[in-house]
């Protein structure tokens, strides 16, 4: 967020409106999204449960069914990204907005010595102190908010995923009462089962509405506590990168007031360069801080008013359901 943009042009030639995530391909490990920025073909049908433990693990909200969820997150990165305005003006933006070829594939290299040595370079710049104290107060509220939307996000994901069970429990609960039913000729076993088949129906109603409820969750609350959460680890990384720079420059001042004369003109050189990449980084920071506090606040009023309204809707018509219900079992009765 905080690098400098070396290939720039005027503007995308793609709307962020326009853009939409419409279909993933899953081939083993792999995930290919098929991403359309002038075309509208329609979005994937709804999305089923059975991601993995492992899955939702690591991706949560957005790991929940046929993938939906992940395609609408990225839908609104990308979105974000080509209403942003230093990405918008990037060339590789462009062109991978615009390109019909897939992105080349990086290899991952994996090295326990390699992470061990950088997590432990991470956690002793993590808690360096800072010269501003614009930055050093941003720094500790953002390790505060971090935990605390991660915590609500997960919190909401196990209600989300326990509403499911339940809607899949009073399927099957459903389905069995079926098996309740006798054909017979004795009153008294008709009776029963005709009362089966409406409890089934009942509980079929139950499973509808539960799994409504689900869905709602997901696709607004939930997608909008994923996205705070992912936000605020966002602007964490970017703290953190400034934070390294805050380092390199100090790193570079020393030796240039430690440097022997003949190396010091070269120290010298260097130490401006930090100093001004540092300035730098520091003026973007601070316009994404700005940026992001106003963004954040308006996703999540967004999230919590569609949360209202769906809920709302999908109650209202449950209770003319369940009215309706009632109202048969008082007429066998």
């Amino acid at each position: 967020m905080m690098e400098e943009v070396k290939e720039v042009i005027s503007t995308l030639s793609v709307h962020g409106h326009n853009i939409k995530v419409t279909e993933v391909l899953k081939d083993g490990d792999t995930l290919t999204f098929l991403i359309v920025s002038q075309k509208f073909p329609p979005l994937p049908a709804k999305a089923q449960v059975n991601a993995s433990a492992k899955v939702m693990k690591q991706l949560g909200f957005l790991g929940l069914g046929e993938w939906q969820p992940y395609c609408k997150a990225l839908e609104n990165f990308l979105r974000q990204i080509a209403a942003h305005s230093i990405l918008s003006k990037s060339k590789a933006v462009e062109i991978f907005l615009t390109s019909s070829d897939p992105p080349g594939r990086q290899r991952a290299r994996k090295n326990i010595f390699n992470r061990l040595s950088q997590a432990v370079e991470e956690m002793r710049k993590e808690g360096h102190k800072d010269v501003d104290e614009f930055f050093q107060s941003e720094r500790d509220h953002n390790l505060v908010l971090t935990g605390c939307t991660k915590t609500a996000a997960e919190r909401f994901l196990d209600v989300v995923v326990t509403e499911q069970k339940i809607a899949v429990a009073c399927g099957h609960f459903s389905a069995a009462l079926h098996l309740c039913v006798d054909p017979g000729e004795d009153p008294d076993k008709q009776a029963f089962s005709k009362a089966c088949v409406k409890l089934s129906e009942v509980f079929h109603s139950m499973r509808n509405n539960m799994t409504n409820v689900a869905e709602n969750n997901v696709s607004t609350l939930g997608l909008g506590l994923d996205l705070e959460s992912r936000y605020q680890e966002a602007e964490k990384e970017m703290l953190f990168r400034r934070t390294c720079k805050l380092v390199e420059l100090e790193t570079a001042i020393r030796n240039a007031e430690k440097a022997k004369p003949v190396k010091k003109a070269a120290m010298e050189e260097v130490k401006k360069a930090a100093e001004t990449e540092f300035d730098h980084i520091c003026g973007v920071a601070k316009q994404e801080i700005a940026r992001f506090q106003g963004v954040r606040v308006e996703m999540l009023q967004q999230a919590l008013v569609q949360w209202c309204e769906k809920q709302l809707r999908t109650a209202k018509e449950s209770a003319d359901q369940f009215n309706q219900h009632l109202q048969a079992f008082r007429g066998m009765a």
